[in-house]
């Protein structure tokens, strides 16, 4: 038998029934194993009940679904990815996500289950693909590994089951991977180009955060494929071209139609694609500024302080961090086992590319003074996954092999299970039996893979390792449950909504109340903001984003938890009001922040008088402009977009939509527009007092409001008010 180390090993470790390692890394069984169709069968199940489970009771990201209902009721804002169907202005990304969810939206109506349903399957293809890829190279075991602690990851949970463009992002990369270690393998260009389109279309999902792991991607091409050297450039200077083809395609289009016909580019600063490529969804997510928060803040306080050892703190250890330690160790355990393999070895390969893949995305998001949600992080599972497996395989086969590697595989479970004790230790009464089983079941596994090792008793040494599997996975396992049976700290769902789905108990301190991570019922309240600060302290809103008084959100609302089942007050799906789930809980009054819903009776009033106007009411920001959306069905206007930086509406344009009689309703508050985005700069501030001038004010009284806060409101700088404004008022 060779050596561990034998960078061409011939022979194989003797398979038996319960411990598959029947082929030597970088060299499949010609036959699948009969266990491996029905295991991947079983965490595809697995994976959809995850993804799927209780899914209309969830509170999707309203931003998002008020663009999908926009393009539903127009092409032109389906294709330009418009937050209102009067294609006022788009969303601050590209519109590709938008427009898968869009198109099922249209086939099959307008709903929750509609619009997760691509997702869902977008998801489990992402399962599918890794699967494939390293099986092809590591073997059925690895890949069945990589597939579990791909489905299990808890971030990867949380965001499966709402409507952030990220799942389809993480099917697109992972397919561009795959297919980049399938040209690798083959040497065929085909396979090459299809890796390019691939991260393109990521790109077109959520633009430079596709590109992440390309670097590593072309490189592992460059090094490791089977063609000469200057066949390798040339055949990634085409892919090249395809990868600029597929990614810019939609930027260029944008650019080809006038400004004057086409919405304002949510984001940018200028109205254009190409800003926002550059700037907000650019580099100023890795430096901040560009509508991104400042840069002293790391993150804008969603996932803690910029720094090394940002993926370990309280927000984003339990979302991510379970199992890096042992991915590390895989890594570079099996790089130093291919050490003296050919150029072209294929699982050498494998092991770049995805360590590559690891390295990149979490400095990227380790560093990242910029915006930073925990659920970015989601991009590191199919990495971190395809280590483990393939990695956690060459560990099992090198400890049986080779007494000089008996100890690494060991001291990966062992640093494995330290670490998941530590992470759940930080949940404080979430659970606690959990962290002394995982403790108990890791050291009896360990003990057994030493006791087991030697002699014929493979099956009891399947039974230690199939130990290790499950302890080193129930920690995840328990965050991610905690999402679709709503039994973590804030049922699986950020103190934002939608907008920053988390999984597990509330351990930390970010955008969401105490705990950041798992927000959602109990998370955002009394004026809490980012970084548990409160109102009018550091660590808010980024740039441009103000909280009123009595934690009043941009827009004037009142900031409220989702939950409740998700029905507004507008009625129920299918009757003027959005479906169940989407959006947000039941907020009162207007505005609702990020997570709550306009008023049943300030909608109906303002359709009964819309005498009409394209759109029913143009207010602050993105935010409120969205919760009318989903409410109303109806089109309204977001002034100064989702950060408050952009500079999407002039005193001129408003005049000249007030003229056309497309717009009548302006919301305004004391500390600018709605007292948020937009806020205390020289245009919102012009446009204030000119709505204030000439529009005539709505007493709340008027749409059902009780009469006696007619005065006080008026009274209040900071209370929100709504405007009448006809063309007989543009002067």
């Amino acid at each position: 038998m060779t050596s561990a180390t034998d960078p061409h090993p011939q022979t194989t470790v003797p398979p038996t029934p319960d411990l598959p390692s029947a082929a030597p890394p970088g060299v499949p069984p010609d036959k699948a194993p009969r266990w491996s169709l029905p295991a991947l069968i079983a965490i595809l199940i697995l994976a959809a009940v995850l993804y799927s489970w209780n899914l209309s009771s969830s509170s999707l990201n309203s931003f998002y679904s008020a663009a999908v209902l926009s393009g539903t009721q127009s092409w032109k804002a389906w294709f330009f990815g418009s937050l209102d169907a009067g294609n006022f202005l788009t969303v601050d990304k590209p519109p590709l996500a938008l427009m898968v969810m869009g198109l099922s939206c249209r086939i099959l109506g307008y709903g929750t289950w509609q619009m997760m349903a691509p997702m869902i399957v977008a998801a489990l293809g992402t399962i599918w693909i890794l699967h494939a890829s390293v099986k092809r190279v590591f073997g059925h075991a690895a890949a069945a590994v990589a597939a579990l602690v791909l489905t299990l990851t808890p971030i990867t949970v949380a965001i499966n089951r709402d409507n952030n463009p990220d799942t389809l992002l993480v099917l697109l990369m992972a397919g561009g991977a795959a297919l980049a270690l399938r040209a690798v393998h083959n040497g065929r260009l085909l396979p090459l180009v299809g890796s390019a389109v691939c991260f393109g279309l990521a790109f077109n999902t959520k633009m430079l955060q596709g590109y992440i792991a390309l670097p590593a991607v072309f490189a592992v091409y460059l090094y490791a494929a089977k063609p000469k050297l200057a066949r390798r450039i040339v055949n990634l200077l085409i892919a090249a071209v395809a990868l600029a083809v597929s990614s810019f395609w939609w930027a260029a289009a944008v650019s080809l139609v006038p400004a004057s016909e086409r919405p304002y580019i949510g984001g940018s600063t200028d109205g254009t694609a190409w800003n926002l490529i550059m700037g907000y969804n650019g580099l100023g997510r890795i430096f901040g500024g560009e509508g991104n928060g400042g840069g002293g803040g790391g993150g804008g306080g969603f996932s803690g302080t910029a720094g090394l050892g940002r993926l370990f703190n309280d927000i984003l250890g339990g979302q991510i961090s379970w199992l890096i330690p042992f991915a590390a160790i895989a890594c570079v355990g099996g790089l130093v086992l291919r050490g003296r393999a050919p150029r072209t070895d294929v699982t050498r390969a494998a092991l770049v590319l995805w360590g590559g893949w690891t390295v990149l995305h979490y400095l990227t998001f380790a560093l990242a003074e910029g915006t930073m949600h925990p659920y970015y992080t989601t991009a590191l599972a199919p990495g971190i996954a395809a280590l483990c497996g393939g990695g956690g395989v060459m560990l099992l086969r090198a400890f049986r092999t080779d007494g000089r590697w008996a100890w690494v595989l060991p001291a990966g479970l062992a640093v494995t299970g330290l670490w998941a004790v530590v992470l759940l230790r930080r949940a404080s009464g979430w659970n606690t039996w959990l962290w002394p089983t995982i403790a108990v079941v890791m050291a009896l596994a360990i003990v057994g893979l030493f006791v087991f090792r030697s002699g014929n008793r493979a099956r009891l040494l399947a039974a230690s390792v199939a130990a290790a599997i499950v302890a080193a996975v129930a920690g995840p396992a328990a965050y991610a449950w905690s999402v679709p049976s709503g039994s973590g700290g804030g049922g699986g769902m950020g103190g934002m909504g939608g907008t920053n789905p988390t999984a597990g108990p509330s351990t930390g301190s970010g955008f969401g109340g105490p705990g950041g991570g798992g927000g959602g019922r109990g998370g955002f309240g009394g004026g809490e903001m980012p970084g548990g600060a409160q109102a009018g302290q550091a660590g808010g809103f980024p740039r441009g984003q103000q909280q009123g008084q009595n934690g009043e959100t941009p827009g004037g609302g009142q900031m409220v938890p989702g939950g409740g089942n998700g029905e507004l007050p507008g009625g129920p799906s299918g009757t003027g009001g959005r479906p169940s789930g989407v959006g947000g809980g039941n907020g009162g009054g207007f505005g609702g922040g990020m997570s709550g819903a306009a008023s049943s009776e300030l909608v109906s009033y303002l359709k009964k008088h819309q005498d009409g106007a394209k759109w029913l009411l143009a207010v602050s920001s993105s935010q409120s402009a969205a919760q009318l959306i989903v409410s109303s069905g109806e089109p309204v206007i977001s002034m100064w977009g989702w950060s408050g930086s952009d500079k999407a509406m002039t005193l001129s344009k408003l005049k000249e939509l007030v003229k056309k009689g497309d717009l009548h309703y302006i919301q305004i508050g004391g500390s600018g527009m709605g007292g948020g985005p937009g806020g205390g700069s020289d245009v919102s501030s012009e446009v204030t007092e000119w709505v204030r001038r000439n529009g005539t004010a709505v007493k709340e009284s008027e749409y059902g409001a009780d009469a006696s806060s007619d005065s006080s409101s008026s009274s209040q700088s900071n209370q929100s008010t709504i405007y009448r404004l006809d063309a007989s008022d543009v002067g």
